[in-house]
């Protein structure tokens, strides 16, 4: 068996393919840059969301290949035995530069580069896109959840609609997006994220009544836990739940039929039994477009699962890995549909003295090229990831992160958190053309 702690193998047979080819011809220790970018965004989004990095950044310093790993590739004749010899010594030796997680990005954004001998770089693309493609994609779909939320309460709880391993990262990407708590307990676990659950209809099932249900629910949780009430019928739900917590109940849950309508006369039955600070919390297949439909109704929290874990739409985030220098050379593809800018680039994100966004300027980042000037109120997005094949001292936390983003679509201006299709939030401007 392979080692289940590297990812060596979490990569496509023709990278290996062409690191045998540079290893014979010699070609495998010319340095290079490879750039992750996108070319467009989704359909109907407007940013992007970095999201994954710490995860590369993991991968990458797991990226070993020990002997269960080459004689698996020996077995199955993917490599001679030149190539074999190289791997066994493999290790990233490089340079990553790259947006910090929560930054957002837009197309031609260089969200991370990665330079180092084309052998070393070469290896690493397909695990890069795979984790960079995932949870960015998450990480978009649910800030504009949060977005349409407005403040209130989110909570993930698409575990089930997803791979298992997928479910994890995807509460880590909805988290960093602004989920209040996730469902996933190897989430909370791993990653310090709060969580939260309290009861399915197979609960309520189980019982010979949905008060004993309630009962027995209130005596292991307290008065403070969230009642389902929509097993059977809403209006005697919610009374029953009253009637077993008192008017403390700390909330309801609804999951099925027409929530908003449902909302409406929770509340005001509620406020009737004098259960005005209890809270109403809705689940059953949202996205954003129905929280954000959602805004005017008495709505406190909301559950979201598969719309979340599937990227509402949009699965991938559609980044790409390409080489963009070689020894200094900038190089770039030219076919049609699929036109990359050579050379390494940064990039400058420009604002209003008010803190709006203005543009996105990425410039060539070549060695002997000049930075745009930063006025007063610009930042340079990149940051340094990785030196020499190591982790850099003192990366932003997942917390920091978080508040980043928050921070991030606060200043996107007001046409670029619309959920309907349209330009990016700010344009991408590209001053030097020629490279």
């Amino acid at each position: 068996m392979t080692d289940p702690a590297s990812t060596a193998l979490l990569t496509d047979h023709y990278e290996l393919t062409m690191l045998a080819g540079a290893l014979r011809d010699g070609t495998a220790d010319r340095e290079c840059t490879f750039e992750v970018f996108t070319r467009r965004l989704p359909d109907g989004r407007r940013y992007g969301v970095a999201c994954g990095i710490e995860r590369v950044l993991e991968a990458v310093e797991a990226f070993r290949f020990g002997d269960a790993e080459l004689q698996a590739l020996a077995r199955d004749g993917v490599c001679d035995e030149d190539t074999l010899s190289w791997l066994r010594e493999y290790r990233f030796r490089g340079r990553i530069d790259g947006y910090p997680e929560g930054e957002l990005y837009f197309p031609g954004s260089p969200l991370l580069t990665v330079q180092a001998t084309f052998a070393e770089a070469v290896l690493l693309e397909t695990v890069i896109l795979s984790i960079l493609n995932h949870d960015s994609a998450i990480a978009a779909a649910a800030a504009r959840m949060v977005s349409a939320a407005n403040g209130r309460r989110i909570i993930e709880m698409g575990s089930r609609r997803a791979h298992e391993a997928a479910a994890v990262t995807a509460a880590r990407a909805a988290y960093l997006a602004g989920f209040t708590a996730t469902s996933n307990l190897q989430a909370g676990s791993r990653y310090g994220i709060p969580t939260s659950g309290t009861s399915a209809h197979s609960f309520t099932l189980l019982h010979d009544s949905e008060r004993s249900a309630f009962e027995a629910q209130v005596a292991a949780l307290g008065t403070g836990t969230a009642l389902l009430v929509d097993t059977y019928d809403i209006s005697r739900g919610i009374e029953t739940a009253v009637e077993v917590a008192g008017t403390e109940l700390g909330a309801i849950r609804i999951d099925s039929g027409d929530v908003g309508a449902l909302a409406r006369q929770a509340r005001e039955q509620l406020d009737s039994l004098g259960a005005t600070g209890t809270r109403i919390v809705v689940s059953g297949d949202l996205d954003e477009y129905s929280i954000a439909a959602l805004r005017a109704e008495p709505v406190d929290g909301y559950g979201v699962g598969t719309s979340l874990v599937t990227g509402s739409g949009a699965p991938t985030a559609g980044l790409v890995y390409k080489l963009v220098e070689v020894e200094g050379k900038p190089v770039a593809k030219r076919s049609s549909h699929k036109e990359s800018r050579g050379g390494r680039k940064g990039a400058l994100r420009t604002h209003k003295g008010t803190g709006t966004a203005l543009e996105e300027i990425v410039y060539s980042a070549t060695p002997g090229a000049t930075p745009p000037e930063a006025g007063p109120h610009d930042r340079f997005v990149p940051i340094p990831l990785m030196r020499n094949g190591e982790r850099v001292d003192d990366l932003p936390t997942l917390e920091d992160n978080r508040q980043r983003l928050r921070h991030a679509l606060v200043s996107v201006p007001w046409e670029g958190l619309k959920l309907s299709a349209g330009e990016p939030a700010i344009p991408t401007v590209f001053p030097d053309r020629g490279a």
